[in-house]
């Protein structure tokens, strides 16, 4: 059930020889994400606009590229992930009525 995205990136990886170790997937991964905070950041004039929020479409891609780079070194199916945790809040919302962790508490 591998999403086709994760394919692609993995087969990007091995092409171009660009494997690394989880760790370093994981600090790009944080990298990407901090840029996304930073065009938030920026264009919400740190929240106080929210709704001028902008965040540069490249950089969602970056992300969601160091993303899947990162299940692939970890050998996880990303689409598996995702359903897994879409299961979770689903059961979190009939349970407590909200997805949040600390609506189970």
């Amino acid at each position: 059930m591998t999403d086709d995205r994760q394919h692609r990136v993995a087969a990007f990886l091995d092409a171009h020889e660009l494997h690394a170790p989880p760790a370093y997937r994981l600090l790009d991964l944080a990298a990407e994400v901090g840029e996304l905070a930073a065009d938030a950041t920026k264009s919400s004039e740190y929240g106080a606009r929210p709704d001028d929020l902008q965040v540069n479409r490249d950089e969602l891609g970056d992300a969601l590229f160091c993303l899947y780079a990162l299940a692939d070194e970890l050998d996880v199916d990303a689409g598996a992930a995702l359903e897994e945790s879409i299961a979770k809040y689903e059961a979190r919302i009939d349970d407590a009525g909200a997805p949040g962790s600390d609506a189970t508490e």
